[in-house]
C-alpha cells in the first residue's frame, strides 16, 4: 500500500539523506564558474554562460562532472527505499524466461535472433536449424570486455543467403562505434577481417544472393584534429569479398565517386540486393529526414565502373519506405496523402509519376511494409490501434487481418522465401503473443517465440485512450495506464512522457518493469504530441521548426488533463523526455515549472542553437533547422531549453542523465543544463546530474544499467512526490 508522507516527514527524510550524505564525506559539488559568451543572432543577443563546458577534454570540466556523477550517485543510492525498487525491477525482469526479436527467416527454415535469457545482462545471437533440438548460441558479447573494462554490445546482423556466413556489428560501451566481423555459422570460427567506422543508424550489410560478399555503408576516415561535425559526412557505400583485403574493397557510391546530383555530403547512402529480383536499390537518407531518394540498377551492373542508376523516386516524392518482390517496388509515400499510402512500380522501368495504388489514403496511418512469398502485408495505425493488412500480389484486394482476441498487432518477420509470416499482439497490459498465420488455412499458431511471463497478464490494471484540447483547439491523443481501482482523488504519483520528433509515433507496448510502477498506486502516461507521426505527416510537421511549441504545449496541456480528471495533481506529478524528446520535457519545465513536482530528461537535446556544432548536429538541420537563415535560427532558440531558464524561478526537482559515450547527444548538454539550473532556480530542490561511464544514448546499454537507471528515476520521483517507497 502507497503512503503519503506529510511535509514534516519529507524534511526529515531529506534531512537523513544529507546525514547520509555526510557519512560519505561528500558535500554538494561546486557552482559551475560562469564563463558568458554572448552572440548575435538577427539583432538577438543570446547568452551562453557554461558554453566552455563544451570541450569535454578540459580536465576541469571532467572534474566538475565526476563531482556531479558521484553526488548524484550517492543522493540516489541513499533515497529511502531505493534497493527495493531495484529488487522488484529484477524480479519483474527475471519473470519470462527469455525474449527474442529481430528474427531473420531463411529459405529452408533456418532461423537467427538476437535472444536474452533470463539472467543476461546483453541479448546474444543464436541460430535455430530446422529440427534442431537447441538453439545454438553463435555470438555471446559479454564474453568480450574492452581493456578499460567497457562491454560489447550486439548491433546489426544479416546471415548470408545460404546461412553459411553471418556478419554481424560490436560496438564499445553503447557508444555505437561499430566494427563488423564474419563468422562461418557452422565452425562457429571467425574470419580474420574486421571493417570498422561502420554506419548503423540507417542500413545494415546486404549479401550477393551467392554469398560471396556483402555491401555495407562505411563512414569516412578523419585526422584527429578534423572537426566532429565531419564525422557523419561522406559516408559511402562499399563491396566486400570473403576473404579480401578491406583497404581494397570496391567504392560503389558516395558523393565523389557517383554522378547522381542528389548525392550530397550528409546523405547516407546504402544499397539493398532483394531476394529473387534482377535489381538493386540505392537508398539515399537525406540526413534525419524521412523522406528518401531511391536508385535502381540491374544487379549484374554493380561492379562495372559505369553504374546505370535510374532513378524510382526523389524526395520531393515522399517516399518514407519500400519493399520489393521480383522486380515490383512498394513504395510508402505521403504525396497527396497527409497519412501515407502505398504505390507501386516496376524496378526495370520505374516511373513514379505513373504509379499504381495499392493501398489508398486514407484515415489510418500507413506505417510499415513487408513482403512475403505471396503477398504484400501493410502495417497501419488506426489512432494508436496497430492493425494489419494484407495484399496478394496475383489478386490485389486490401484485407485486415483480424487478430486472435480481436487484439492489435504488427508484422515482426516476413520473408520472400515463405508464405506464412511472424507477427505479434501489443498492449498496454498484457505481454505480447507472437504468433504464426498461414495464409493458407487462415490459421495464428503461436509459435513459442514469446513465451508468457509470470508478469504477463497480472489482473486489476487497465489503459485509457482520451483525447486532449491542446492550446489551439487540436484534440491531441493521451495514453492512460493505471490500476483498475485508482481513485481520482489527485494524489497518484503520476509520471508523463512524450517524444514528439521526426515523425515517430510512441506505439502501444507492454513491459513488465512498469508494475513496479503502477502497483505502488502510480499512474503513467504517453502523450501523443505533435511531431511525432500518430496522424501522418501533417502531424510532423505540425511540430517541427518554427511550429515546434506546438510538442510542448500539447505536453502542457496533457498534463493539465491528468490533473483536472483528478488523476494527479502538481505535487504529484513528475513529466519525463529523452532525446530529441528533451526538448518537450526541458521546454515544459521551462514553461511551466508551476506544473511538475520533478522532472527526468535522459540525454535530452536542451542547447539547441548549438545543436548543429556537433556530430549528429548537421543531419538533424532538416528535423530542426538552422541558425544560417533567421527563421531557423528563432525556431531553434524557441525550442532551446537551456536558454530558456530563468534566474530566480522556482523550478521543480530535475535529474538529468547522460552517458559519456553518446555520440547522437553530446553530454555537455546535459552539463550545461544541469549547471544552469543549478544557478538560476529558486525552488531548493536537487538538481541532479546522473552520469554513465560505459553507457551512451542508450542503445547498447546492459539490462543492469537499464534496471539500476530505471529504480534511481522512479526512486528520485517518489521521494520528490513524497511517497514511501
Amino acid at each position: 500500500m502507497k503512503k503519503i508522507v506529510s511535509p514534516i516527514c519529507l524534511i526529515l527524510m531529506i534531512c537523513c539523506i544529507s546525514l547520509s550524505c555526510n557519512k560519505h564525506t561528500l558535500n554538494a559539488p561546486r557552482t559551475a564558474k560562469i564563463q558568458n559568451v554572448v552572440e548575435d543572432f538577427y539583432g538577438v543577443k543570446v547568452d551562453d554562460p557554461y558554453r566552455y563546458m563544451e570541450n569535454l577534454d578540459d580536465p576541469e570540466v571532467m572534474d566538475w562532472i565526476r563531482a556531479q556523477a558521484e553526488y548524484s550517485s550517492m543522493v540516489l543510492g541513499n533515497i529511502p527505499g531505493r534497493d527495493i525498487l531495484l529488487d522488484r525491477l529484477i524480479e519483474l525482469d527475471a519473470g519470462k524466461p527469455f525474449g527474442i526479436w529481430g528474427i531473420i527467416r531463411l529459405s529452408d527454415g533456418t532461423m537467427f535472433f538476437k535472444k536474452r535469457t533470463k539472467g543476461d545482462n546483453l541479448p546474444k545471437l543464436y541460430v535455430r536449424f530446422v529440427g534442431g533440438e537447441h538453439d545454438q548460441l553463435l555470438i555471446d558479447p559479454e564474453t568480450i570486455v574492452s581493456e578499460d573494462k567497457q562491454h560489447f554490445s550486439l548491433g546489426s546482423y544479416t546471415p548470408s543467403p545460404d546461412g553459411r556466413y553471418v556478419v554481424y556489428g560490436l560496438a564499445k560501451g553503447g557508444s555505437e562505434e561499430t566494427v563488423l566481423h564474419v563468422m562461418e555459422v557452422e565452425s562457429g570460427k571467425k574470419l580474420s577481417e574486421t571493417i570498422d567506422h561502420i554506419e548503423t543508424a540507417y542500413n545494415s550489410p546486404k549479401w550477393l544472393s551467392d554469398g560471396t560478399g556483402f555491401f555495407y555503408c562505411r563512414r569516412q576516415e578523419l585526422p584527429a584534429n578534423a572537426p566532429e561535425t565531419d564525422i557523419y559526412k561522406n559516408s559511402k557505400v562499399y563491396f566486400h569479398k570473403l576473404g579480401g583485403d578491406v583497404a581494397k574493397d570496391i567504392v560503389i557510391m558516395g558523393s565523389e565517386f557517383s554522378k547522381l546530383n542528389e548525392l550530397i555530403d550528409v546523405d547516407f547512402p546504402s544499397i539493398s540486393i532483394p531476394i529473387n529480383s534482377d535489381y538493386a536499390v540505392a537508398k539515399i537518407k537525406h540526413g534525419d529526414s524521412k523522406e528518401l531518394t531511391l536508385y535502381t540498377a540491374p544487379i549484374n551492373s554493380l561492379f562495372t565502373g559505369k553504374i546505370p542508376w535510374v532513378m524510382v523516386c526523389a524526395d520531393k516524392d515522399e517516399v518514407i519506405g519500400f519493399a520489393v518482390h521480383k522486380n515490383t517496388i512498394y513504395l510508402q509515400t505521403g504525396w497527396d496523402a497527409p497519412r501515407y499510402k502505398v504505390v507501386s512500380t516496376q524496378l526495370d522501368n520505374p516511373d513514379f509519376s505513373t504509379a499504381k495504388a495499392v493501398i489508398e489514403k486514407g484515415e489510418w496511418v500507413v506505417d510499415g511494409l513487408s513482403t512475403a512469398k505471396d503477398a504484400l502485408y501493410v502495417g497501419v495505425n488506426d489512432g494508436g490501434f496497430n492493425r494489419i493488412i494484407r495484399v496478394e500480389y496475383e489478386n490485389p484486394e486490401p484485407i485486415e487481418l483480424i487478430l486472435p482476441n480481436n487484439s492489435a498487432g504488427y508484422v515482426t518477420s516476413a520473408s520472400q522465401h515463405h508464405s506464412t509470416i511472424l507477427l505479434a499482439t501489443n498492449s498496454w497490459t498484457k505481454g505480447s503473443v507472437t504468433y504464426e498465420y498461414d495464409p493458407g488455412t487462415g490459421s495464428f499458431t503461436d509459435s513459442g517465440l514469446t513465451p508468457k511471463g509470470k508478469y504477463d497478464d497480472i489482473p486489476g490494471f487497465s489503459s485509457t485512450e482520451v483525447k486532449v484540447k491542446s492550446h489551439d483547439g487540436v484534440m491531441v491523443p493521451l495514453s492512460i495506464i493505471h490500476k483498475s481501482n485508482i481513485k481520482f482523488d489527485g494524489k497518484n504519483p503520476t509520471l508523463i512522457g512524450g517524444y514528439g520528433a521526426y515523425g515517430n509515433s510512441r506505439g502501444v507496448n507492454f513491459d513488465p518493469l512498469k508494475l513496479a510502477w503502477l502497483e505502488r498506486g502510480g499512474v503513467l502516461a504517453v502523450a501523443h504530441v505533435r511531431g511525432g507521426g500518430e496522424y501522418g505527416k501533417e502531424w510532423h510537421s505540425a511540430g517541427q521548426m518554427l511550429t515546434k511549441p506546438n510538442t510542448w504545449k500539447d505536453f502542457i496541456a496533457c498534463a493539465e488533463y491528468l490533473i483536472e480528471k483528478g488523476y494527479t495533481s502538481s505535487p504529484f506529478l513528475g513529466g519525463q523526455g529523452g532525446s530529441a524528446g528533451g526538448i518537450l520535457i526541458g521546454r515544459a519545465i521551462t514553461e511551466r515549472p508551476d506544473l511538475f513536482a520533478a522532472a527526468i530528461i535522459s540525454v535530452g537535446c536542451l542547447d539547441a542553437i548549438r545543436m548543429e556544432t556537433t556530430t549528429n548536429g548537421v543531419p538533424n538541420i532538416q528535423e530542426f533547422g538552422t541558425v544560417t537563415n533567421e527563421d531557423g535560427f528563432r525556431g531553434l532558440y524557441e525550442m532551446s531549453s537551456y536558454h530558456h531558464v530563468t534566474d530566480g524561478v522556482v523550478y521543480p526537482a530535475v535529474m538529468l542523465t547522460h552517458g559519456l559515450n553518446d555520440p547522437r547527444v553530446n553530454p555537455w548538454m546535459s552539463a550545461k543544463m544541469t549547471a544552469r539550473l543549478q544557478t538560476a532556480s529558486s525552488s531548493g530542490k536537487p538538481i541532479l546530474f546522473r552520469v554513465e561511464y560505459g553507457a551512451g544514448h542508450g542503445v547498447g546499454s546492459t539490462q543492469n544499467q537499464r534496471l539500476a537507471e530505471t529504480a534511481d528515476k522512479w526512486a528520485f520521483l517518489l521521494w520528490q512526490f513524497g511517497i514511501a517507497i
